[in-house]
């Protein structure tokens, strides 16, 4: 305890966070080496993304993680946080370019070698910039394990699971209907949508039955894709149009004839009852058209233009060919009628391009067999979400999920593993790079252009990192991991892939709990964007408040998937509360004693105040501990912020005061024990929310572990539980809060001392006599005197009453009363002349009239307000007068 005395008398956060950090790293806290004699818990950590820096949302999600991986490290387990990041392949692909093209380099110049070159030196400085940022946010994760999903071992496992997969009939390659976006020019998966509304509009046109002069009318809203029109389809039950199936129509612009056919899809009662059919630009056409037998005509080229299939409109945009059509349409007499239409449109998440549904040769994952023991899992609760309306989320995007189109027409990201042999055909699918054909021998071989969906990669992030598929140490002591801390808005994305591939690949869940942690708004409560102009930037609130300030303010309050709102005012508060936490435990630090504290370390001998903090240090323990076993984090901190602020700083430390400054050195020993005990295990209660602070005050005040980050968690003792010694001090505070509340709305100054005459219930009667020095001490009580029945009060008293005693006090022990008089005769000439003031001002029409209305109501409001305050100050005047 020598260095005790050498802690900053500021609290600033600045002069050691780095510091403490880096003596962490040097020590390998975090770096566990496998130890079968612990229980493992381990976290993987969602990758972020490497396409910029980390926003409010990552702080938050890092922060929950790290509160549980240094709790649990505390409780003994054998903990490993493994950190890593994304290659995020569209939006790093995407940001990359834009960045080139700002120096004049186009990806297209570069070739694939010369733009991927370009992409690996930006991964390596910005994993550089997130691996810096997290450190600062005080995440203590394993960086000397940190998996990035484009290392050498995890394309190893991504090779591996492909051709797994493959070879169990579960990828194939085929034509599919698919969501194309034509800005990225790459296929995407169903998650990848996002749908915005948007007006639009039906237009109505006329297909002419050949022979005939009657026509069907249908209605579009994309008339460009009636170029690729292969069939119109009536409902077989609709008899306006039994007559009519199996004859052929024109289509119009293009002359062409094609067949008016019956099929169950068709709904009756939408519209005219009958569709246009084009196989290869909607989904459901496309499985009318496998039915039917229809060909399939796609009329769009990559990038959204028509392609060589379209005539006249070859070369335009989607967009400027439905203008064109739309105008053909109606000076040929086919468009009937126009009507305005709002509709969900979908839409790329990353670009917001309108995605455009086209057939195209790709590879798909077959989902419903690996979906199928994915969701009973959740449904046993083998899998549990936190909250629980999460689970809705999962079941509903599981039980009707479709095939995983995998492939993804990009340069960076995960080749896919297979080759074509030019001379021969064979198709090759491997984990290593073939050197011939199987099949011909021929060396002549093509690897696939296409990389894979970013998530298949993050999908195996639970056992990829841990080695797989090599039987690593790591591997058999970590996985199953325990906790996935995410994002509501990855369930399906992420979670659900994460949870069929651990079941399929390791024949294990990857972990038991999915924690959804909060979406972070601001004050106003709107989602934190670029385009808003609302974000904020962590390391800015860090570099002005502290990380424990914006951890503390992050947690607190906040319930597993409720949207917490981003305001200053928490910041502040929470530093305010690191602020006392410093203070307080300087103070202890400037009494404590190693010699007395050694001496009486053993002695039992507590004043009232301290078995009641000890008492009240155990029950917090247990309840701390319970919330965070249950995930309840914000309500933890809650709980040690109220137990830190109130019952340790503000009552017991001024309990403590009569002990500390007495010259009975046993008692002093024994309560500085007590407050040591308290203030160590308040800062291990509170080191998982707010590490860097716990971590500088414990380090000086020299307990025996080096560092609270590996110290033992606080145990629930129940040979401290004193529910007796809770009783009687609540009693006791209430009392001398209540004196203290008179006190202060009298004006009268601590260091005036005044007699307290009480009559206590038997209940507290105990209490207070054990008590009365803390009555003297922070009540400012010269003298307590028990009353009993009969006993006559003096005159002019002021009572105060609580539910254990009613206390008076002699006025004039309070007051000087010509003082007093006078100073309230002051404050009544000055109400009276500001009364007179308002008076004349509210009776001035001109004012009245020219001011603006709030300036009026503020003015009667104040006028409200004197007269109050008059009164106020006229019956304590009569009072004091009597």
């Amino acid at each position: 305890m020598e260095d005790s005395k050498n802690i900053s008398t500021t609290y600033n956060p600045k002069d050691f966070e780095e510091r403490i950090y880096k003596l962490w790293e040097e020590k390998k806290y975090f770096t566990p080496k496998v130890d079968k004699s612990k229980k493992p818990y381990s976290i993987v950590m969602p990758p972020p993304n490497i396409t910029g820096k980390l926003h409010m949302g990552h702080a938050l999600n890092n922060t929950l993680q790290d509160v549980l991986i240094r709790f649990k490290r505390m409780q003994g387990y054998c903990t490993l946080w493994l950190p890593g990041e994304d290659h995020a392949s569209i939006a790093t692909e995407v940001r990359v370019e834009k960045e080139l093209l700002k120096e004049g380099i186009s990806k297209k110049d570069l070739g694939r070698e010369g733009f991927l070159k370009k992409v690996w030196e930006w991964t390596e400085e910005y994993r550089e910039k997130i691996r810096e940022q997290l450190k600062k946010v005080g995440c203590s994760a394993d960086f000397n394990r940190e998996s990035f999903t484009m290392d050498e071992n995890l394309n190893k496992a991504v090779r591996t699971v492909f051709v797994k997969l493959y070879n169990e009939g579960l990828i194939h390659q085929g034509n599919r209907i698919i969501n194309w976006c034509p800005k990225c020019k790459t296929a995407i998966s169903d998650a990848e949508i996002i749908y915005e509304e948007k007006l639009g509009f039906f237009w109505h046109i006329k297909y002419p039955i050949v022979g005939t002069d009657e026509f069907i009318e249908i209605a579009t809203t994309r008339p460009e894709t009636m170029l690729g029109d292969t069939a119109v389809a009536v409902n077989p039950n609709d008899e306006r149009y039994k007559h009519l199936v199996g004859k052929n129509l024109i289509l119009p612009l293009l002359n062409k004839e094609i067949p008016l056919i019956a099929d169950d899809y068709v709904d009756m009662e939408f519209g005219t009852g009958a569709v246009k059919i084009t196989p290869a630009h909607d989904p459901n056409d496309y499985q009318v058209g496998k039915r039917h037998n229809l060909e399939e005509i796609n009329i769009m080229n990559e990038d959204g233009t028509i392609n060589n299939l379209g005539g006249k409109y070859k070369g335009m945009d989607r967009y400027d060919a439905r203008k064109a059509i739309v105008k053909d349409l109606e000076d040929q007499g086919y468009l009937v009628k126009i009507k305005e239409h709002v509709h969900n449109v979908s839409c790329h998440d990353r670009c917001e391009t309108i995605v455009e549904p086209l057939i195209s040769k790709q590879w798909f994952v077959k989902m419903k067999p690996l979906a199928k023991p994915a969701i009973e899992v959740v449904k046993d609760k083998k899998i549990k979400f936190i909250p629980e309306r999460a689970e809705k989320i999962y079941l509903n995007w599981m039980e009707n999920i479709q095939d995983w189109c995998i492939s993804r027409q990009l340069w960076w990201g995960h080749r896919i593993p297979v080759w074509y042999c030019k001379d021969c055909g064979e198709v090759i699918v491997s984990t290593d790079t073939p050197s011939e054909c199987t099949k011909c021998k021929s060396t002549n071989l093509e690897q696939d252009k296409d990389v894979l969906d970013t998530w298949f990669s993050s999908a195996l992030w639970p056992f990829s990192t841990l080695g797989w598929p090599d039987k690593t140490e790591d591997l058999e002591f970590f996985y199953p991991t325990n906790t996935l801390v995410t994002a509501i808005d990855i369930i399906f994305f992420w979670v659900a892939r994460m949870i069929f591939s651990g079941i399929h690949n390791m024949k294990e869940i990857p972990f038991d709990t999915v924690l959804i942690n909060s979406l972070v708004r601001d004050s106003q409560g709107r989602k934190m964007s670029k385009s808003l102009g609302n974000g904020i930037d962590p390391l800015d609130i860090i570099d002005e408040y502290g990380a424990d300030a914006l951890r503390f303010m992050l947690v607190t309050g906040n319930a597993p998937g409720n949207d917490i709102r981003f305001r200053t005012e928490k910041l502040e508060s929470a530093r305010n509360f690191a602020n006392k936490i410093w203070n307080a435990s300087r103070f202890v630090m400037m009494h404590l004693d190693k010699e007395l504290i050694t001496k009486y370390k053993d002695n039992k001998d507590y004043t009232l105040a301290d078995k009641w903090i000890l008492s009240r240090l155990n029950t917090v323990s247990k309840e701390v501990t319970e919330n965070l076993e249950k995930f309840e984090i914000g309500i933890a901190s809650q709980k040690v912020y109220d137990f830190m602020w109130s019952e340790f700083c503000d009552w017991y430390i001024e309990l403590s005061k009569p002990v500390l400054f007495s010259e009975d050195e046993k008692q002093k020993g024994v309560t500085l024990n007590v407050l040591f005990k308290v203030l160590t295990s308040g800062l291990q209660l509170l080191h998982p929310v707010m590490p860097f602070i716990t971590e500088e005050i414990y380090m000086h005040l020299g307990a025996e572990c080096e560092s609270i980050t590996i110290s033992e968690w606080p145990k629930y003792n129940e040979k401290y539980d004193d529910k007796e010694s809770e009783e009687k001090i609540g009693l006791i505070i209430d009392a001398i809060r209540s004196l203290r509340n008179v006190r202060a709305d009298m004006n009268v100054p601590p260091s005036r001392k005044a007699k307290v005459m009480a009559y206590v219930s038997k209940e507290a009667v105990e209490a207070f006599v054990s008590g009365s020095v803390y009555f003297e001490k922070l009540a400012s009580v010269s003298e307590l005197i028990f009353m009993k029945d009969g006993d006559e009060l003096p005159e002019n008293i002021v009572s105060v009453v609580t539910p254990a005693a009613k206390m008076y006090i002699p006025l004039l022990d309070l007051i000087d009363l010509e003082k007093e008089l006078e100073r309230l005769n002051k404050e009544k000439q000055k109400l009276l002349s500001e009364i007179d003031r308002v008076e004349k001002k509210l009776s001035n029409e001109r004012f009245v009239s020219k001011a603006p209305q709030s300036v009026v109501d503020e003015e009667k409001a104040k006028e409200v307000k004197y007269k109050e305050m008059l009164n106020s100050v006229i019956d304590r005047l009569n009072s004091l007068s009597k």
